[in-house]
């Protein structure tokens, strides 16, 4: 919005050009989004305990989190109204990419309301079904895949590289709408198993977002992509806008959602922003690099996924609860301590993706 409005004002005066940098608008982005969170926040968490709008504690998890249950919760909507105000502030609003990224976020972020909704008014521990759940996620994750298909202008744009091999690219043809439908409903859900601690999720899906948006100004610009030997998508540039707001948002919500949380996201903001990850992560081409910064988050899809199977199939446990940090809660750990190991676990991830760049 703030792009038409600079070229206007650029014929009366030159200095509002400097707007139409990406990168200004990104850090700008950052800034509004999290002053957004931060002045709205408060406000917000009142307003949720005068509904009485309070966490849904299951009865089979650690003994520790009863003291949690009625903690305001569905906080993620702050993060959604933050990131949409500031994306529709400082972006180029005629990028189909910004588009695609909004509304695949908010259609998984209505997901969640809805599965936070009946848990907390309908006093329904497991929310929305799982089948409705998984359901509505494959109507949006595949919608978002066809179109990034048939809207892609060159090859590049649904090529598979793997990193570590400069020259490997792999012509994924139809499949890249199942590929691409698995990494965005996929990241969603992962980031939804994580988020089980205070600030567990929120600061691994600010770095990993963040990098990604460092990666999809490098594939959006003709020079960078072509140095560094990676995929050109005209226009990626772009979402370094949004990812911005993801991080100006996710650190907005971490100042409330901190140890010990005033707030929850809920699964508004988990399915919300594991889904903006992995289209971001699809559109700049980098989908294996999500998947080694966003470690953490297969970590504790893995384990439910071994959890759920070791039982089913010799009635045994192989960890003492999943998702992973449960496990290392009952082995005693501190919630501090889980929480803080796993972001540094995610910091030392996410180097090593960006890292993979040049590693070619």
């Amino acid at each position: 919005m703030l792009v038409w409005l600079a070229n206007y004002l650029t014929q009366i005066d030159s200095g509002f050009a400097v707007i139409q940098y990406i990168t200004v608008r990104g850090i700008f982005s950052i800034l509004t989004a999290l002053m957004i969170s931060l002045i709205i926040g408060p406000w917000m968490i009142r307003r949720l305990n005068y509904l009485q709008i309070g966490q849904v504690v299951r009865n089979d998890g650690p003994s520790s989190h009863f003291s949690k249950a009625g903690t305001p919760t569905m906080g993620g909507a702050l993060i959604l109204v933050s990131m949409l105000v500031s994306t529709l502030l400082w972006s180029d609003l005629s990028n189909h990419y910004v588009w695609t990224t909004l509304v695949v976020t908010l259609m998984f972020g209505a997901i969640g309301w809805v599965d936070d909704y009946r848990k907390v008014f309908e006093k329904n521990p497991k929310g929305l079904p799982a089948r409705w759940k998984y359901f509505w996620q494959s109507v949006v994750g595949f919608g978002a895949a066809l179109f990034l298909y048939y809207s892609a202008l060159g090859p590049a744009e649904t090529h598979y590289i793997v990193p570590f091999f400069k020259d490997v690219s792999i012509n994924a043809g139809i499949f890249f709408v199942l590929l691409s439908y698995f990494v965005i409903v996929g990241s969603s859900n992962a980031v939804n198993l994580t988020d089980g601690l205070d600030g567990l999720a929120i600061l691994p899906t600010v770095m990993v977002g963040g990098a990604l948006g460092m990666i999809a100004y490098l594939s959006g610009h003709v020079e960078f992509s072509e140095y560094l030997r990676i995929p050109y998508v005209a226009g990626a540039g772009e979402l370094v806008i949004f990812c911005g707001t993801l991080v100006g948002a996710g650190l907005g919500f971490l100042w409330f959602n901190t140890y010990p949380a005033q707030v929850f996201m809920g699964d508004v903001g988990a399915l919300a922003l594991g889904a903006a990850l992995g289209v971001v992560a699809v559109i700049a081409r980098h989908e294996i690099v999500l998947f080694i910064m966003g470690g953490v988050f297969v970590m504790e899809t893995v384990s439910v996924i071994l959890q759920v199977g070791s039982f089913k199939l010799t009635g045994k446990r192989i960890f003492r609860m999943a998702p992973l940090h449960h496990h290392f809660e009952l082995k005693g750990w501190p919630e501090p301590r889980v929480i803080v190991r796993f972001w540094i676990i995610t910091v030392m991830l996410v180097l090593f993706g960006l890292a993979t760049l040049k590693l070619r």
